[in-house]
């Protein structure tokens, strides 16, 4: 397949931008504009990633803060480079202690699944090692919005007000009551068009650019946020803090069709959308629109699915190797397992045979994939009082059952459910691509690499496909604009077809390919928010 056949055109909402000089794509206007000003400046694909970050941290709150994670795949100078900036769990945390205090599970909101905050570590060292302005520079667009305020748009004012609900009804009302003060201010869930600012929050960036995020870790926000946690019974203190590093990795990856798909390793979920395409290649998907196609990307999916919550965990205690479970004879074996009905899936061993996502590309070749969040919205439901520091609760992932994979235990990372996807063919960069939206991120990966490789779509209409997401067993939503044939004919096979009329349920992506020949960029930008392309 040649790489012009990939701007074929496709029914869809919108249509795909081009660019030269530079793009910047999320999931809101007003942060792909600050990255793309940031290049403008001088900056690079790197400095507009972070600029975006940090700004979507004040423009997009309900679905990751300061108090985040992040993960980052970056292409610069030829070569393919992964950053793990999640946080672990704190170290005075363990099963036993959470059990001698009553739990059962890890609990959703509070103080509990409060893990050590990675993002803007990641920022910073992102910096560090790659960009060409200062951190302090990069993050002024988000302390300009910050101080002067911004309006909401429609979609962000309706996951505010859900949040704002969920937290009143589920939340802690004393020590949530930061939360409140800082996102209902006067009382109330702010309007769409209405303004909202946060100045704790543009302190708090300020004083993260100018030190380069020591402060948070060491310094006075540290003791602010050590101060608060112990104050409600929390566990994350500053010595979990100042212990933090953001770590450097190897992406993993599979081939697919003469490409290389690539992904962060464990913690992350990455490897359940390169299981699924190792699976997945194996069969001939000539036409897209087809019984047969949907139903092996199903089963696919599942037994990917039902091997990630068996094994993936931090990966130094996986007790089993990334390669093992991407090995050509272990897909074969799993492969076997889809047949003419729809199956429940289970785990194998091969050893026997509310999260934000950017993309950004600057004129020089450098591209960016990044992703980050608070998890469930704004997260834990906490914000560290007068800072804009919206706590996540990653901690909920872990299992309170010592005997599995991702138990609880004091300094690890959880299992995680955010992933930036990167294309490359041999030694040469397609582009990042991205679908948040918790455990539909690796199904958005699969559906977007497939709509891709195997049938030719551009950037905006491989986004803009009807997607479908498994839940467990043999349930599966599908979009209303899913083609209702297809989806008759899926119920027959065995599968619970179930079409979900809330979009925001299948993820939202972005994507920017580059023309190797010519240096040109095309991007798309999700159609089911508020997504949108600076470009230059």
């Amino acid at each position: 397949m040649n790489f012009d056949s990939l701007y074929q055109p496709y029914p869809s909402y919108r249509v795909p931008v081009y660019a030269k000089q530079g793009m910047v794509a999320t999931s809101q206007p007003l942060a792909a504009q600050a990255g793309l000003d940031i290049l403008k400046q001088g900056g690079n694909a790197i400095d507009a990633a972070i600029a975006t970050a940090a700004a979507l941290t004040v423009l997009e709150p309900t679905s990751n803060g300061i108090g985040g994670d992040a993960f980052a795949l970056v292409w610069t100078e030829g070569k393919l480079h992964g950053l793990n900036a999640s946080g672990p769990a704190p170290q005075s945390i363990s099963i036993e202690a959470l059990h001698a205090a009553g739990y059962t599970e890890m609990p959703k909101l509070g103080v509990v699944p409060v893990t050590v905050p990675g993002a803007p570590a990641g920022w910073a060292e992102l910096s560090r090692r790659f960009g060409r302005l200062t951190l302090a520079q990069v993050l002024e667009p988000a302390i300009r919005y910050a101080e002067e305020g911004y309006p909401l748009a429609p979609g962000l004012a309706r996951h505010w007000a859900r949040a704002a609900e969920v937290y009143a009804r589920q939340g802690d009302a004393d020590a949530g009551r930061a939360w409140f003060e800082t996102f209902t201010p006067g009382g109330r869930v702010p309007a769409a068009g209405e303004l909202w600012r946060s100045p704790g929050h543009a302190a708090t960036l300020r004083r993260i650019g100018e030190s380069e995020a020591r402060d948070f870790y060491e310094g006075e926000l540290a003791e602010r946020i050590h101060a608060f946690l112990a104050e409600h019974g929390g566990y994350l203190t500053r010595d979990d803090l100042k212990a933090f590093r953001p770590e450097w990795v190897d992406p993993i990856s599979v081939s697919y069709r003469g490409f290389d798909v690539w992904e962060i390793p464990p913690n992350g979920q990455g490897l359940i959308a390169l299981s699924a395409l190792n699976l997945l290649k194996g069969f001939d998907f000539a036409e897209k629109e087809t019984v047969i196609s949907y139903h092996r990307q199903l089963e696919a999916m599942k037994l990917a699915f039902a091997d990630g919550e068996k094994y993936i965990t931090e990966e130094r205690k996986m007790g089993i190797s990334v390669e093992e479970l991407l090995s050509e004879a272990y897909a074969a074996e799993r492969r076997k397992l889809i047949v003419y009905t729809a199956q429940a899936p289970e785990a194998g061993d091969p050893r026997a045979s509310g999260t934000v996502y950017l993309a950004a590309a600057d004129g020089e070749g450098n591209m960016v994939s990044f992703i980050q969040s608070n998890y469930m919205g704004f997260g834990s439901g906490l914000v560290v009082p007068d800072t804009g520091i919206s706590l996540q609760n990653r901690g909920h992932n872990f299992s309170l059952n010592p005997l599995h994979a991702n138990a609880l235990e004091p300094g690890k990372r959880t299992y995680h459910t955010i992933i930036p996807g990167f294309l490359t063919r041999g030694d040469v960069a397609v582009g990042p691509f991205g679908v948040m939206g918790g455990f539909m991120q690796p199904q958005g990966h699969v559906q977007v690499v497939m709509n891709t490789i195997d049938y030719h779509l551009n950037p905006q209409a491989a986004l803009d496909s009807p997607r479908w997401q498994w839940m467990k067993d043999k349930t599966v939503l599908v979009e209303q604009g899913f083609p209702q044939h297809i989806a008759q004919a899926l119920a027959r096979k065995g599968h619970d077809i179930r079409t979900e009329l809330d979009t925001s349920q299948f993820g939202r992506g972005q994507i920017i390919w580059r023309n190797p020949d010519t240096g040109v960029l095309c991007g798309g930008t999700e159609s089911r928010t508020d997504g949108s392309i600076a470009a230059w």
